[in-house]
């Protein structure tokens, strides 16, 4: 199937169907890629709001690259994946020191910035500067590979920049951005993976040679998951009536320097819980135990217990560990989406006094 002949029918159908998506109003290319890292391995409906925050309270790359990153991990509090607004700011940091605060339209130099790859620097390229360049993510993969007919495994990085070198020569040179987007709308939005594309309302289906062969279902070939690690642990919600305490979490390793409530490894009896609070000098003075969660990270599991401790005062706060009222929790301490499962509790002790 020779490539050369979508460009028509693609542009046509994206203009006529794409959804109406609030980075799709802007070329602006610091808006464009806070989107692009946004909707990374996150639904498009979750990314809605935290978008218009974001810009709202850092509407350019000087606001972010200036931002103190308890803020900055504040308004990504939800997303997951802390290092990519880590990373964003270090790239804003260049784009002010190296480029005068000025995005580089050619994707070589935009790849240089930590945290944009390759699909990232065309993505912008393409939508921000309108340079035909390629922007191969999972949905342009799955798209391409049907209409190749190619079953090798796309989520082999090689194949990945081999597709990119693949699409350039025939990439719109008119309007490279909705070519772009007309490939990633396709393949969220119609070309879907096994079992649930729906090639009757594909505009390319006639160019398809998996559609033609009958092997939509089989391409591209579903990826093998790897079992992931359990990881054991005991969550806190140690408070007094009016503070909670928090700790923040090592800078390396999984939510590198974030704050979180308090956590013990494996699963701990109360009895262990208790003494633990003893060794940390804290007068409690009722332990309830809380419904078990899990929250599934990429490749790992936890599977978590936890306790209310609930204190008599708290005049003395435990090293390493810090104490906030509710009100500002929420409003100063990013808490990762992995102890969103125990935060009611901490709003059930304050509707009770």
């Amino acid at each position: 199937m020779n490539l050369s002949s979508i460009e028509a029918p693609l542009l046509n159908w994206y203009r006529k169907n794409a959804r109406d998506l609030p980075w799709r109003h802007t070329r602006d290319p610091y808006k464009i890629w806070v989107s692009e890292i946004m909707l990374q391995q996150t639904r498009v409906e979750a990314v809605k709001p935290y978008y218009a925050r974001f810009l709202e309270t850092l509407p350019d790359v000087y606001a972010l690259a200036n931002a103190p990153e308890e803020q900055l991990l504040k308004l990504w509090e939800g997303l997951g994946y802390y290092s990519r607004v880590r990373n964003m700011q270090k790239a804003a940091r260049t784009i002010v020191e190296a480029y005068d605060g000025r995005f580089p339209a050619d994707p070589a130099k935009l790849q240089k910035l930590t945290g944009i790859g390759e699909y990232t620097a065309g993505a912008i390229a393409s939508i921000a500067f309108g340079i035909p360049a390629p922007a191969v993510d999972g949905n342009v993969m799955r798209v391409v590979a049907r209409l190749t007919g190619d079953s090798r495994d796309v989520f082999d990085p090689a194949l990945k920049k081999e597709y990119g070198k693949r699409l350039a020569p025939y990439i719109s040179k008119t309007d490279p951005s909705s070519y772009n987007q007309g490939l990633i709308e396709l393949g969220a939005t119609v070309c879907l993976p096994q079992g649930s594309a729906r090639c009757s309302a594909c505009a390319l289906s006639e160019y398809c040679t998996a559609y033609r062969e009958g092997r939509v279902e089989m391409i591209p070939a579903p990826k093998q998951q790897k079992p992931r690690k359990i990881d054991l642990r005991t969550i806190l919600i140690i408070q007094s009536d009016t503070e909670v305490l928090v700790e923040k979490r090592p800078d390396k390793g999984l939510l590198a320097g974030l704050w979180q409530l308090p956590s013990l490894d494996g699963h701990r009896t109360e009895d262990e819980v208790l003494a633990h609070a003893r060794r940390f000098g804290l007068d409690v003075i009722r332990i309830e135990a809380l419904t078990p969660a899990k929250h599934i990270f990429t490749h790992i599991e936890w599977q978590m217990i936890g306790y209310r401790l609930t204190l008599s005062a708290l005049s003395e706060i435990p090293e390493g560990m810090v104490s906030a009222s509710l009100e500002r929790l929420e409003a100063d301490f990013p808490l990762p989406s992995a102890f969103s499962a125990f935060l009611p509790y901490l709003r059930k002790k304050k509707a009770k006094q």
